[in-house]
């Protein structure tokens, strides 16, 4: 799968040179790539393949509702499953032929409907096939929708298709089930809203080495500027590339009790202490051991890292 950036040229030779011009293409956030989701890649791999066209997947970072809320007094949005890193990787397991990552800025939140059909679809990206949902709206004041694609897909010459809806027993399979779980820590009906387990991917980097300080060591991965869903400490295994599954405990947030200034996953493997630094890596969480806290102090911080230890050893005994 090939990775595209930003808008590029107004003219559509960055497509042509990558392969893409003339895709068929699906258009969202796609937080969490859940079943649903997964419908709608293998229905835009089948009408990729009828029209003997590429397959491109459009996806925006940050996603639209982060960048309104940081510019209004809005509340903030709800924490996103799956940082830009987490879809791609997940995006790669797939037959698809590009992910196009459009920044979301002032540019393209200004765009009308109409030049972001014209400029976007057809100019830049000559496209022959749109999927999206019933409920898709874009453009400036998400004045967009789908009879307004189907309008001027018939003058610029591309065709589209509702997106397919996967439902269960309790409904319709959305980011927002998924993300309901993952707070509740309820990481199997995670399992059973992807279709695979939920996982987290980074590179282990250098951290403050504090945790070495206090007995309980960590790898961290810096999680970016736009907050997860989940927020606090869980026990998981720590999968490294090799497929060695380690079992340990990891605080994700922004670590109150030292100042933190950035997000980040740290990560205490119960079992040795490993060199992982510059590893590709990933968390998978199984169970939640508490929510975030700040402490008075580190002694306070490490008597809790020790109770939290224990309590991963039982819950990862529990999912052997």
């Amino acid at each position: 799968m090939r990775l595209i950036r930003g808008l590029g040229p107004a003219d559509s030779k960055a497509f042509e040179a990558a392969g893409m011009h003339g895709a068929v293409v699906t258009i969202g956030n796609f937080d969490g790539l859940h079943r649903g989701h997964q419908a709608v890649l293998g229905r835009l791999l089948e009408a990729a393949q009828d029209r003997q066209a590429p397959a491109l997947l459009m996806t925006f970072e940050p996603l639209p509702r982060e960048y309104f809320a940081a510019r209004s007094q809005a509340p903030a949005p709800p924490g996103r499953l799956q940082r830009l890193r987490d879809r791609l990787v997940t995006l790669g397991d797939s037959a698809l032929g590009a992910a196009w990552v459009l920044r979301f800025d002032a540019h393209l939140a200004g765009l009308s409907a109409t030049a972001f059909m014209e400029e976007v679809l057809h100019r830049r990206l000559g496209a022959r096939h749109v999927l999206v949902g019933d409920d898709f709206r874009f453009g400036r004041g998400r004045e967009g929708n789908q009879a307004a694609l189907q309008t001027a897909g018939k003058r610029l010459g591309f065709t589209v298709e509702s997106t397919p809806t996967v439902r269960d027993t309790e409904g319709r399979i959305s980011s927002t089930r998924v993300r309901a779980a993952a707070v509740a820590g309820d990481f199997a009906r995670v399992a059973e809203l992807l279709g695979r387990p939920y996982r987290l991917h980074g590179r282990v980097a250098h951290g403050d080495k504090r945790g070495r300080t206090i007995g309980f060591p960590t790898a961290n991965l810096r999680l970016g500027p736009w907050p997860l869903a989940l927020r606090g400490v869980y026990s998981g295994w720590l999968r490294r590339a090799s497929g060695e599954a380690l079992p340990a405990v990891a605080n994700i947030g922004w670590r109150p009790t030292v100042g933190g200034t950035e997000q980040r996953l740290e990560a205490h493997v119960l079992e040795g202490q490993p060199d992982l630094y510059g590893e590709a890596v990933c968390f998978e969480p199984v169970a939640q051991v508490r929510g975030e806290q700040r402490f008075e102090g580190l002694e306070a911080l490490r008597a809790q890292i020790a109770r939290d230890v224990e309590t991963a050893r039982t819950q990862l005994s529990a999912h052997d």
